[in-house]
């Protein structure tokens, strides 16, 4: 029986032996890699939140399967519901990692067409039902979808046409009165604001500010069966955007009630400032949670105010909007500096101040505030530590100054993410996603996003764009920022000049300043698609 025994252990011995020797030296090297593959949904086809949020993901590694851009929603064509739902049952696969989703697309066409669409409530909700039949259909699928609750833009000018068309003459107006509104039941109003807000009341055409109230109730009812929907686990994440807003706002007065009432549920729904970063913050978290992998991230302000600033297009201050982001990723915050994977350095004004890219302030010369943050930046990326900069001393657009010195000490392509464009929650949080997604890159593709958040956020938004601007009266024909029109081709062309002259100034360690093309998709300055040519 031993020795019966001993023969039986040799021979498994000696077929081990065969297997290993049988077996191609770099086998393991050649395992296949399951690719993680997302499932992505945008709330419109603007570059930053379409392109532009996939290229991270595929720089990370991540395969993602979006709608073809023609079918998005953007600023003219408000997008069609239905459409995106039929995309998104002929394309949902049992390969899947993850479905990342914007339920205003789903629900309205587009985030453009949340604010301007003509369905009606029964509609709406008739859509949100739609999301338990996927999920009958998808029982296994992890399912993160994302929303907004209405802006409140302070004015016609800042609504960028994207709201009804009275909003550009009673915009400032609507805003004030809302404002009031809620300061009221916050906390109550002076006698003097008591006779503005009747001013206001009987100043606003009936119809205007009741049709804007409607199409807030619409939404803010569809908001309230998502985080049902978040509840009753159809959803396995819920994140609601506050976009545009203000401290006082009815953007602040719906955020706070649907805060209230998706308590019940703990943490499965989330209300932060922003809109336009949270898909990239959903995505980050769908890959976080399939890795079983939370970067611990600590965050380093300027000095000052700091973590207390309340930036622009904002209800809350950036610590909380921050925290928020890293909660929403999956990652987790650390007060231990030592321990962390990622230092997030938070470029704020001392004085709390927010102000635009395009303010004469934003010139290059250094501001109280400057050199301390830079030492900062330095003196963490020469320990070696991973740093994220999230540039949000200015709104839409980097802060020059900051930009001038990190060229200048040799910083800019010794960062692992950073992000300075439109609101400030906006660039926290796609710099916080970024930079978590830049452990799965090897270090080309980190200096590709780099250069391209430079030429976007520094180059173009705080530079270029008001050049570019205030030349467009040179060039013939029917156009103007808003709406470029017949002016469209040129002042590409001519952005596309600037930025290849800014790009060989600041940026001469790459080659390709001389094909950069600027073109601007959505027929106006604000935003601009850059690509580099081959």
């Amino acid at each position: 029986m031993v020795i019966k025994n001993l023969l039986n252990i040799i021979t498994c011995v000696m077929m081990s032996l065969i297997v290993l020797l049988t077996a191609s030296p770099d086998c393991a090297a050649k395992k296949k890699v399951v690719k993680p593959k997302i499932l992505y949904i945008p709330h419109d086809s603007r570059p930053i939140v379409n392109k532009q949020t996939i290229e991270v993901l595929e720089k990370a590694g991540v395969e993602v399967i979006a709608p073809p851009e023609e079918i998005l929603g953007n600023r003219e064509n408000l997008g069609d519901p239905d459409l995106l739902w039929d995309w998104l049952n002929k394309n949902t696969r049992k390969n899947l990692t993850a479905a990342v989703i914007s339920s205003d697309s789903l629900l309205y066409g587009s985030l453009v067409g949340s604010r301007k669409h003509d369905y009606d409530a029964d509609e709406i909700l008739a859509r949100t039902d739609l999301f338990a039949e996927f999920r009958k259909k998808h029982k296994k699928l992890p399912l993160y979808v994302f929303g907004s609750i209405m802006r409140t833009p302070r004015t016609g000018l800042a609504s960028g046409y994207e709201e009804p068309d009275y909003y550009r003459y009673y915009g400032a107006n609507i805003f004030r009165l809302t404002e009031l509104m809620d300061k009221q039941e916050l906390e109550g109003l002076t006698q003097r604001e008591i006779k503005e807000f009747n001013f206001l009341q009987k100043l606003i055409p009936t119809k205007a500010i009741e049709d804007w109230m409607g199409r807030r109730e619409k939404n803010f009812d569809a908001n309230k069966k998502l985080i049902d929907c978040a509840g009753n686990k159809t959803f396995d994440y819920l994140l609601l955007g506050r976009d545009d807003n203000a401290p006082y706002s009815q953007t602040h007065n719906e955020g706070r009630k649907l805060l209230a009432y998706g308590k019940k549920i703990g943490d499965k729904y989330l209300t932060t400032a922003g809109i336009d970063e949270i898909g990239l913050v959903l995505l980050t978290r769908a890959v976080n949670l399939h890795t079983k992998n939370s970067p611990k991230i600590f965050v380093s302000y300027n000095f000052g105010l700091g973590a207390d600033t309340i930036p622009s297009y904002s209800d809350e201050t950036i610590g909380d909007s921050i925290r928020s982001a890293v909660k929403a990723t999956g990652a987790t915050l650390t007060e231990d500096e030592s321990r962390a994977d990622f230092i997030l350095a938070v470029n704020t004004n001392p004085d709390g101040s927010t102000f635009e890219a395009d303010n004469p302030i934003n010139d290059g010369s250094e501001r109280r505030g400057t050199e301390y943050f830079v030492d900062t930046v330095n003196r963490y990326v020469d320990d070696g530590r991973k740093v994220i900069v999230a540039d949000v001393a200015c709104a839409n657009g980097s802060d020059n100054a900051l930009m001038d010195r990190l060229r200048e000490r040799g910083l800019l392509f010794k960062l692992k993410a950073y992000s300075g464009w439109n609101t400030p929650t906006n660039s926290s949080g796609f710099a916080l996603s970024t930079g978590q997604l830049s452990a799965r890159m090897n270090d080309n593709s980190v200096n590709e996003l780099l250069l391209r958040r430079y030429l976007d956020d520094w180059a173009y938004q705080a530079n270029v764009r008001k050049i570019g601007a205030a030349r467009l009266d040179w060039i013939a024909g029917d156009g103007r920022y808003e709406f470029l029109n017949d002016k469209r081709s040129s002042a590409e062309y001519d952005c596309s000049e600037l930025l290849k002259s800014f790009a060989r100034k600041n940026l001469p360690s790459f080659t390709g300043n001389d094909k950069i093309r600027v073109s601007f998709p959505w027929n106006r300055m604000f935003e601009a698609d850059i690509s580099l040519g081959k």
